[in-house]
C-alpha cells in the first residue's frame, strides 16, 4: 500500500499544525500534496521546508514574494491569492483537511470535495452557510466527509454500527467556556484577553470567543442535523466541563453510546486521518481514577443566547443559518478589535437575523450574496454599537 497523499486547507491554524504533528510522527505514512496557509509566512515556510508538499500557497497574494524569499533555494514551488488557495485544493489527493475558518473556506472545501476522496473537515461553515449546497456536491462527488470536531467525530463513532433509524437523539457537550459560572452583569464587563483564555481547550482567536459564547455549540447543532440528518429535537446539548465525554447518541432500545477520550484535538483529528483503521498518537491517556466526576448542567440560554439563535436559524432554514454565520463573524472580529462588548455579539447576530430573515440560496453564488449582505447589516449594527 502506497502512501496516503493529503492536502491541508488551513495549515498555519491550531488544527492545521496538530494534524501536521500526526503527519511527523508516522513520515513513512503520509506524502504531502499541498498546504495552504494564511498570513504566517515563517511557520507556512517552516513547514514546507519539513514535509517538502507538492505545492506551498499563501492565501494573501500580497505575502507571496516574502514566501518565495523564504522558500529560496529550495525547490519547493509556491504560489499566492484566492486563486492559487481553490487550485491547490482541487488538486486530486487521497485526503483533505478542511480547516481554513470561517466563510474564507467555503470555496477550497468545495474545490477539494469535487475532486472526490475523503474530506476530514474543521470549516463547519461549510455545512452551516452552505448546507445543501455543500452536501449536494459532496453526492455529486461521492466524496467521504469525516467530521474533525471532537463532538462530531465522537458522534460519528457511537453511530459506527449503522443503526441510524434506531437513534432517539444526540446529545454535544460544551466545556461551557470561561464564563459558564458568570451572572450576566459580570458578562457586561469581559475583556478580549479574559475571552481567550477557554479553560480546557488550545484553539484559535475566533473559535475561542465561539466558546466563549456557546455560538460554537450553536454552529455545531446546526452541523450535527446537517451531517446526521436529525431535526433540531433530536440534537440536545449538555455543558460538560471536563470535557471527557465529547459527544452521547441515545438509541429506541435504551443504549447510550458515549466516546470519550482526554481534551485533545490530535485524537479526532488522528481517527479521521488513519480512518477507518487507527493511528497510533501521542496523545494523553484518559485517566478516569484521576479525574474522579463527570458534570452535567443544561445550558443557560438567557446568558448564553446564541445556541437559541443558532437553533432559530436551523429551524427557519434557507438563508438563515447563513446570515447567523455572517453577522457572528463580523461581530466576533469587533469584539476582538476592542469595538463592541462581549454581549453585544449575540445582540449583533439577533439583529441582523431580524433584518435580513431567510432568504432561499439555491447555489454558491447565492450564498456568498447572502453573506455578503448579512455582513454589511453587521458591520453597521457593530459601528452604531461602538460609537
Amino acid at each position: 500500500m502506497g502512501l496516503k497523499r493529503l492536502t491541508i486547507l488551513g495549515s498555519t491554524g491550531s488544527v492545521g499544525t496538530q494534524t501536521l504533528d500526526l503527519v511527523a510522527e508516522n513520515p513513512d505514512a503520509y506524502a504531502l500534496g499541498a498546504l495552504i496557509g494564511g498570513r504566517n509566512i515563517n511557520l507556512l515556510a517552516a513547514q514546507a521546508r519539513q514535509f517538502r508538499p507538492e505545492i506551498t500557497v499563501i492565501s494573501d497574494e500580497a505575502l507571496l514574494p516574502e514566501l518565495r524569499a523564504a522558500l529560496e533555494g529550495t525547490g519547493l514551488a509556491c504560489a499566492g491569492g484566492r486563486v492559487a488557495v481553490i487550485e491547490a485544493a482541487a488538486r486530486p489527493v487521497d485526503w483533505t483537511m478542511a480547516a481554513i475558518t470561517g466563510v474564507a473556506g467555503l470555496e477550497p472545501t468545495l474545490a477539494a470535495v469535487r475532486h472526490g476522496g475523503t474530506i476530514a473537515f474543521a470549516n463547519k461553515e461549510a455545512l452551516v452557510s452552505a448546507g445543501d449546497v455543500f452536501l449536494r456536491a459532496v453526492d455529486e462527488a461521492k466524496a467521504t466527509l469525516l467530521p474533525v470536531d471532537s463532538e462530531h467525530n465522537a458522534i460519528m463513532q457511537a453511530m459506527a454500527d449503522g443503526n441510524g433509524r434506531a437513534v432517539e437523539k444526540i446529545v454535544l457537550t460544551a466545556s461551557g467556556g470561561p464564563f459558564r459560572t458568570h451572572t450576566l452583569d459580570e458578562m457586561r464587563g469581559i475583556t478580549r484577553e479574559a475571552a481567550l483564555r477557554h479553560p480546557v481547550w488550545s484553539m484559535g482567536a475566533k473559535i475561542s470567543i465561539d466558546s466563549a459564547t456557546m455560538m460554537n455549540k450553536g454552529l455545531e447543532v446546526i452541523e450535527a442535523a446537517r451531517l446526521f440528518a436529525l431535526p433540531s429535537e433530536k440534537i440536545d446539548v449538555l455543558v460538560h466541563p471536563q470535557s471527557v465525554i465529547h459527544g452521547m447518541v441515545a438509541y429506541a432500545d435504551g443504549s447510550v453510546l458515549a466516546q470519550l477520550g482526554a481534551p485533545d484535538m490530535r485524537i479526532p483529528i488522528a481517527h479521521a486521518l488513519a480512518w477507518p483503521a487507527r493511528l497510533q498518537t501521542q496523545a494523553p491517556r484518559l485517566d478516569l481514577a484521576t479525574i474522579a466526576k463527570l458534570d452535567f448542567f443544561p445550558p443557560d440560554e438567557a446568558r448564553f443566547p446564541a445556541l437559541r439563535l443558532a437553533r432559530q436559524a436551523l429551524i427557519q432554514g434557507h438563508g438563515a443559518p447563513t446570515v447567523l454565520n455572517a453577522a457572528n463573524e463580523v461581530a466576533v472580529a469587533a469584539f476582538l478589535e476592542n469595538q463592541i462588548g462581549f454581549l453585544d455579539i449575540a445582540g449583533i447576530v439577533e439583529a441582523t437575523m431580524e433584518r435580513l430573515g431567510a432568504p432561499m440560496v439555491d447555489d454558491l453564488a447565492a450564498v456568498l450574496a447572502l453573506d455578503e449582505a448579512a455582513r454589511a447589516a453587521a458591520h453597521a449594527l457593530a459601528s452604531r454599537r461602538a460609537a
